[in-house]
This record gives structure tokens, sequence and C-alpha cells, in this order.
């Protein structure tokens, strides 16, 4: 006789025996199936910095649990999510606005505890480096200035006499652009940590159409330099900067080389706005989260608003909002908005209903429903 393959929850769902995210078993356990899930290709030589922790407490954290926690995943998107984590590949999620795609990155971060979601929102202006760090070159020449002003009103040794003006001892110089750096979000998530970290690429589409193709070898190799580091590494090997989490520098850098040890899980969400290059989407697995059915909303209901679905006013607004989604794509918020405000009293005379559903659920395309 087969083992069998999968448990059942309190709430009747199947829970699979290989899943990782939203799988059986303790939080250890979990993550201790996840590190040993590596596949040969996905292993990643960076040297673990047991200084460098992502934070488990504070506001960013708090964030993303209370995002995360009001996630309802359904069987499709769970095996998606974890086939990701196994491979170790980027999860592109398709989708209309409003059906989930960023929330879902924020579940993943919270039901593996992996600190708080690094978000990278992404415009037509964005490049690579700008994931990866930044260099506040124009505040480190304004600062070099005023030690060169605090420097000329001092009494001149003959030593500082005999240096070039403006020069500094290279240690000085390494100290100085290490302090005017911090990484990114790209670049947090690659520095070599125990367990990875959960980035969000939000919004890829509205990227310049190179993007996408920037990210591969990144995707492929784990790993990226820093040039003003590099440069001087001979003098300083060793730096520490700032991070996404924290302007601190508590984040330790080798010669200017950033090198992961636990590829990042990486959720790439897109409004399908245009189409990827296939050696993209190659090294992705694919996504595309439909609209919320009933019965997924009375659960996003109950979850996030801590109310029974099937009473008032929850029952109605339910039906009303699948009935005007039929006219025009709605976001989900949008729906709990409505429900929040009935809770609250908001709205509450009869007469007020047509307002409500005018004032809350208007349809995010098509024609405008009364």
């Amino acid at each position: 006789m087969n083992a069998p393959t999968h448990d059942i929850a309190q709430d009747g769902s199947r829970v699979k025996h290989w899943w990782i995210y939203q799988g059986p078993g303790t939080l250890a356990q979990r993550l201790e199936r996840l590190s040993g899930s590596l596949p040969p290709w996905r292993r990643f030589a960076g040297t673990q910095d047991p200084s460098y922790q992502p934070p488990r407490s504070g506001a960013a954290w708090e964030e993303t649990r209370q995002r995360g926690l009001g996630y309802v995943p359904d069987g499709t998107e769970t095996d998606a999510v974890n086939t990701a984590l196994y491979l170790r590949r980027p999860l592109l999620v398709t989708g209309k606005p409003g059906v989930g795609k960023t929330t879902l990155a924020y579940s993943i971060a919270t039901d593996l505890g992996l600190g708080p979601v690094l978000r990278w929102p992404i415009t037509s202006r964005t490049t690579v480096r700008d994931g990866l760090y930044q260099y506040d070159a124009i505040g480190r020449l304004h600062d070099a200035n005023l030690r060169q002003l605090a420097v000329e009103h001092r009494s001149r040794s003959v030593r500082r006499a005999t240096r070039p003006r403006g020069a500094e001892p290279a240690s000085s110089r390494t100290a100085s652009i290490a302090s005017y750096l911090r990484l990114g979000p790209l670049g947090t998530a690659l520095l070599p940590q125990e367990q990875p970290r959960v980035l969000l690429i939000d919004e890829i589409d509205k990227g310049d159409v190179d993007l996408p193709g920037d990210l591969l070898t990144l995707f492929e190799e784990g790993s990226f330099e820093i040039p003003e580091l590099a440069r001087a590494a001979a003098h300083h090997p060793q730096v520490r900067i700032g991070t996404q989490d924290t302007p601190v520098p508590d984040a330790r850098v080798e010669r200017g080389q950033v090198q992961c040890s636990a590829f990042p899980v990486v959720v790439l969400t897109s409004n399908g706005e245009r189409d990827f290059p296939p050696p993209f989407l190659r090294r992705c697995i694919r996504l595309h989260i439909e609209p919320p059915g009933r019965r997924k909303l009375e659960q996003i209901v109950r979850r996030r608003l801590d109310v029974s679905p099937a009473e008032e006013p929850c029952a109605d607004l339910i039906q009303e909002f699948l009935d005007r989604r039929a006219d025009g794509d709605l976001a989900t918020d949008q729906l709990l908005n409505a429900i929040q405000l009935r809770l609250s009293g908001a709205w509450a005379d009869p007469d007020d209903h047509a307002g409500l559903l005018a004032t809350a659920m208007q349809q995010l395309t098509g024609s405008p429903r009364q």
C-alpha cells in the first residue's frame, strides 16, 4: 500500500507532505527541509557572516507579519511557491491588480519566519544597480570639502604642507567610501545568510525592456561586485556597510564582493503589461493568480477581519462584490474596505447602501456601475 501523500488541515484543506511553505511539521522542521533541498546547480559559496542577522522585531517585521497572516493561498499557489523553493528559482506571479500578488511574498516570509520582506518597486527608470546598492557620491564630496576647510583653518604641520592639497591616507579614503554606501533590497537579499530572505521585485513589467535580461546573471551567479570597494580592497579588504534593513554599517563585505550562500526567495510580480524574453522565463517558476471565488473570499474575510462571512453585513456584501466584479475588475481589498465600513457603523442607513457600493466598490476597469 502506498504511503499517504498529504494530511487534512483543520479547515479541511489538503496539506501535502513535501510542502515547505504552508507544509506540515514545526517551523524548524520545514526550515530543515528548505536547507536540505538544494539542487547541485543552485549551491553558492558565500561565507556566512554570523554578526549579521535580519531583524526579527520592529516595525518592518510587524508589517510583514500583518500583511502575510491575512493571505489565503490555494493549492495551486502553494504548489508553485514550493516548487520555486525546492529549485531555488524566482517565482514570476501574474494576475489582475488586487488579486494578492504582492501579499503572497509577505505570506512566504511570515510562514517561514524569514524576516521582513525586501521590497524593490520597479519604475521605467529602474536599473539593476538601484537594487544592488546606493552610493552617495555628492554627500561624500560635500563632507570632504568640509573636512578640507577644517584642515585649512588648523595650524599646518610640515607633513600636511607637503601632502598634495585635498589628499587623504588610503585607509581614510576607504573608510569614507564605505560610510556612503548602502545595500539596496536586491543587494541585501544576496548577503550570505543561513536562511534566504524574501525579495519582492514589484511590477517588473513596468521596468526597462533590458531589466529582465540584466537580472539573469545575478540570478545565475548569486553575486555582484561593488566597484568602489573593489578598487580600494588592497588598502582595506574588509568593510561594513548599511543594508536595506538599517543604515547601521553591520553587513560585512570582503574585497568589494557580495556572494550569497542561500539564494533568496525571489517573487516577481507583473500585471501583464508586456511579455518577457524566453531566457528569462526559462529561469522562473510561473504562477498566474485568478480573482478569488466566493469560498476564498469568505476565508479572506474570516482571516483578515475575524468575523463570520455568513453573518450580516458580510454575506450580502460578498455577493454584491461578485456581481459587480462581473462587469469590471475589483480588488479584494475593496470588499474588505466595504465590510470594515459597515462593521464600524458607517453607511448603516438602508438608503445609503447604493452609496456605499459606489464609493467602496468602484470598478477598476469596465463601465462604472451605479
